[in-house]
């Protein structure tokens, strides 16, 4: 078998390979970019009933999707070698070696490729504009941060936040003030679903040399602001975009959780937290979409 990943292109689809790639495309991340990229269209979106662009709608979150996956491939191609040396990320496809370095990279620059044009193409340029930013700055800002300052998660929920921008657009045409208040809520949230998942790897990240958290005193101070301070902005946020009978008993779990880890500072409250974010930003754009903001 060739190792030329051009020469053998088809071998990127090998069968025996296909579980690995569909892995480095992280589809448990991409739920969410599809959840929140498809609430953000229906907020945008003027019409209703029959006249609803589903298929527009389909266009937009397909190559969102496409952008996505293939930032995440990109990102672990980028990261393969600090990856092997953390225990959450070394039995991942590049990392543990069943995937060519060369090869990941040609995958994942397919897939962003194709999604930013199939937003050019199919949705409209202005999506496409705002795949490609986040694109960027996902990959050339926040990545590299990750080892240089705690502060990469400041950066990194901007472009973290963009499917919001990236559906609403697609329907609206333009970004209104409804879709500023989805990009706030998904900007917010990301603050204390990430602290949970860099306290409970802590030491992996350590071992790796990322610097997602700062060394020594300042590292519980530092997680307990960026975890408690977003989630009570978030609380009032969250009543301007989905009811409030939705909206406040998710919210006030979310902050319940998230202070009970703050005092804590457990991995068993870390790990609550993190599932309490994964119950919360589906729930609340799920009602937002159901109730239309």
């Amino acid at each position: 078998m060739s190792t030329n990943p051009i020469a053998a292109p088809l071998d990127v689809w090998a069968a025996s390979n296909f579980y690995d790639y569909w892995v480095l495309a992280k589809p448990e991340v991409n739920f969410l970019i599809a959840i929140t990229a498809a609430a953000a269209f229906r907020a945008g979106s003027p019409a209703d009933g029959a006249r609803f662009p589903w298929l527009l709608l389909i266009h937009t979150v397909l190559g969102t999707l496409l952008v996505a996956g293939g930032a995440g491939v990109l990102n672990q191609w980028m990261e393969h070698r600090f990856d092997a040396k953390m225990r959450r990320t070394a039995r991942r496809p590049i990392a543990a070696g069943r995937v060519p370095p060369a090869r990941a990279f040609l995958f994942g620059t397919i897939l962003s490729t194709v999604g930013v044009l199939y937003l050019a193409l199919a949705v409209s340029p202005a999506g496409s504009l705002l795949a490609l930013l986040t694109l960027g700055s996902y990959l050339l800002l926040y990545t590299p941060l990750k080892r240089r300052t705690p502060l990469c998660t400041l950066v990194g929920v901007f472009p973290g936040a963009m499917p919001v921008a990236i559906g609403y657009v697609a329907a609206a045409g333009k970004l209104e003030m409804q879709a500023w208040l989805l990009y706030a809520v998904l900007l917010l949230w990301q603050f204390p679903h990430f602290m949970a998942i860099a306290w409970m790897y802590r030491e992996d990240y350590d071992r790796a040399g990322y610097l997602v958290l700062p060394k020594g005193n300042r590292r519980v101070g530092f997680v307990t602001w960026q975890t408690v301070l977003p989630l009570v902005v978030l609380t009032p946020l969250t009543l301007l975009v989905a009811p409030a009978a939705a909206a406040l008993p998710l919210t006030l779990g979310f902050l319940y959780y998230g202070m009970r880890f703050a005092s804590s500072r457990s991995n068993a409250d870390a790990r609550r937290l993190l599932f309490a974010s994964i119950v919360f930003l589906p729930s609340l754009f799920g009602a937002a979409v159901l109730f239309r903001m």
